[in-house]
């Protein structure tokens, strides 16, 4: 198609007056739904635990026993490694990775913001908030490739030998934000046993997705916990998850596994900055789910509503763009993302273009350490929280601006 037919197209589009959001992975409406019988419990009279517990008052670090064993399948973890915190498993994240810049962790001989400049591996395309974090403390980051089963092994294990600054690593390891990517067991293999020059290495493990399912197939990884304690570095990886995708984003319950000195440190760090979780909120997500069959149970539903969206953009990018050069997309089995990879130097354009045209994508860079990205190609596409029509329509609109964008990409270089 010429460029004056695509800029025709385009001006069309505009004049629709479309308002269609794909910035974040929000869960629909309808997905929130599915959790309404939260609101009602535990229940006026309902409020003590198994152990006699009073959730109502004070007290429990680390949260409920049978909440702990309630998410250790997701975490794939003993109870005993487990603590439990509020919502978002980001907070956890955020207060780890702060407690160990001001007193150290478990293995540190003095705080880490004591310790000069220091370093986190971050595997891109990857997670916004993760860097952020990081920008906001002055940590510098260091970019590793993220290959189709996982970070560049070798580039990782070569930085973390030769470099003791390295303190820590980001991983979403499975069904990655925004590729979809699982970590192979080769990969989680040599995550565990990879020599590091700082003996206080720590992987910030975001397990987000551990089971948000788009297909039928419910894909495994390794356990990187155990992996890591049998190559000698048990105190390797903090393990995060969440309810906040299978319950109430809002209102969940968030959740680290560690080993026993990793949670004993926390817990005592934890100890002046709250007198206790939540404990209602986790009882009645016990309540609600139960056990690991309901939690499966509820995640099916979860992908009837998510994989009808996620198959109508892939269909529509594959009817629209498979003929432009340089244009890609992944087909992820999970997650709550699609990541789309335009002609160098379009993402950009191509964001604007939609934002133009009504359709607000997630900022081009977002996927990349401090918003940039250097070949400007990646845009997240995240379908999950408008209607399957909206989510058709969205992914029209930006077929068509990431064909316009290249046509006048093309256009330039020809002049």
């Amino acid at each position: 198609m010429s460029l004056k037919q695509l800029q025709a197209n385009y001006s069309a589009l505009q004049e629709r007056g479309l308002t269609l959001d794909l910035t974040r992975g929000k869960p629909s409406p309808q997905q929130l739904d599915l959790s309404t019988e939260l609101l009602s419990l535990p229940g006026a009279t309902d409020f003590v635990a198994e152990n006699a517990t009073d959730t109502r008052n004070y007290g429990g670090l680390q949260g409920l026993v049978e909440a702990r064993r309630l998410l250790s399948s997701v975490l794939e973890a003993p109870a005993e490694q487990i603590v439990l915190a509020n919502n978002a498993s980001l907070s956890l994240m955020h207060d780890i990775l702060v407690f160990a810049l001001l007193k150290g962790t478990c293995d540190s001989s003095e705080p880490w913001s004591k310790q000069g400049d220091i370093a986190f591996l971050c595997p891109v395309p990857g997670y916004d908030r993760h860097f952020k974090i990081c920008e906001d403390y002055g940590i510098r980051m260091i970019p590793v490739r993220l290959l189709e089963d996982g970070p560049d092994m070798d580039e990782v294990e070569r930085l973390v030998a030769a470099d003791a600054s390295i303190k820590g690593m980001w991983c979403v390891p499975k069904y990655s934000n925004p590729t979809g990517t699982v970590y192979s067991d080769s990969v989680v293999e040599r995550l565990a046993a990879m020599k590091t020059a700082a003996n206080d290495f720590r992987i910030f493990w975001d397990n987000a997705y551990a089971v948000h399912h788009l297909t039928e197939e419910q894909v495994s990884i390794a356990n990187l916990l155990e992996r890591s304690a049998a190559h000698g570095h048990a105190n390797r990886a903090f393990v995060f998850a969440s309810t906040s995708k299978i319950t109430f984003a809002g209102a969940g319950l968030a959740a680290v596994a560690a080993s026993k000195p990793n949670v004993q440190w926390l817990l005592t760090r934890l100890t002046p900055r709250t007198i206790g979780p939540d404990k209602i909120n986790q009882l009645r997500h016990v309540r609600f789910l139960k056990n690991q069959e309901g939690i499966t149970a509820l995640m099916e539903k979860h992908r009837q509503l998510l994989a009808p969206k996620f198959e109508a953009v892939l269909e529509i990018f594959a009817t629209e763009l498979s003929g432009l050069s340089d244009v890609s997309w992944t087909t992820p089995k999970g997650g709550y993302f699609i990541s789309l990879e335009v002609p160098a130097g379009c993402a950009k354009r191509v964001v604007a273009l939609a934002k133009d045209a009504g359709v607000v994508l997630t900022p081009a860079g977002a996927t990349h350490p401090y918003g940039k990205d250097p070949e400007d190609r990646t845009i997240r596409i995240a379908p999950s929280f408008p209607n399957l029509a909206e989510v058709q329509e969205a992914a029209k609109a930006v077929a068509l601006c990431v064909q316009l964008a290249a046509a006048e990409k093309f256009e330039q270089v020809a002049v």
